[in-house]
């Protein structure tokens, strides 16, 4: 399981990278692995929306499975990644570059802090 260490994790399987007051958000190499062969993705959140945490921003199938994405944090989505809609399959095969999902201005830092680190993640997905 890949798991950078630069990123943070939740435990309904998305990263975020921060860069200055910027959330990247993607799904983990734990949650494309075990969707397998995703066929189907879309972004379901518009550029300037307001988002709560833990509100659906994104849905994926695969050939055996379906899963709704989460926002692990709150905020204004700044952009959306289009290559999903279009190439759903870079989910398995880059989720953490090609593959974020949503760029997001965070409007409540402190919900960073909920967040754990890669190996706290990686001891959460051992148990």
């Amino acid at each position: 399981m890949n798991t950078p260490g630069n990123l943070k994790y939740n435990k309904s399987d998305e990263w975020v990278k921060v860069e200055g007051g910027i959330a990247i958000i993607g799904i983990t190499d734990y949650a494309q692995e075990k969707l397998s062969d995703i066929v189907f993705g879309e972004i379901q959140v518009e550029t300037g929306q307001l988002i709560e945490k833990g509100k659906e921003i994104a849905s994926v199938e695969s050939v055996k499975a379906s899963a709704d994405v989460t926002s692990p944090l709150s905020g204004k989505v700044l952009e959306i990644n289009e290559k999903i809609n279009a190439s759903p399959e870079l989910l398995n095969s880059d989720p953490y570059d090609q593959a974020w999902l949503i760029k997001l201005e965070i409007s409540h830092p402190n919900e960073l802090n909920d967040l754990m680190d890669s190996n706290a993640y990686m001891a959460y997905r051992k148990e």
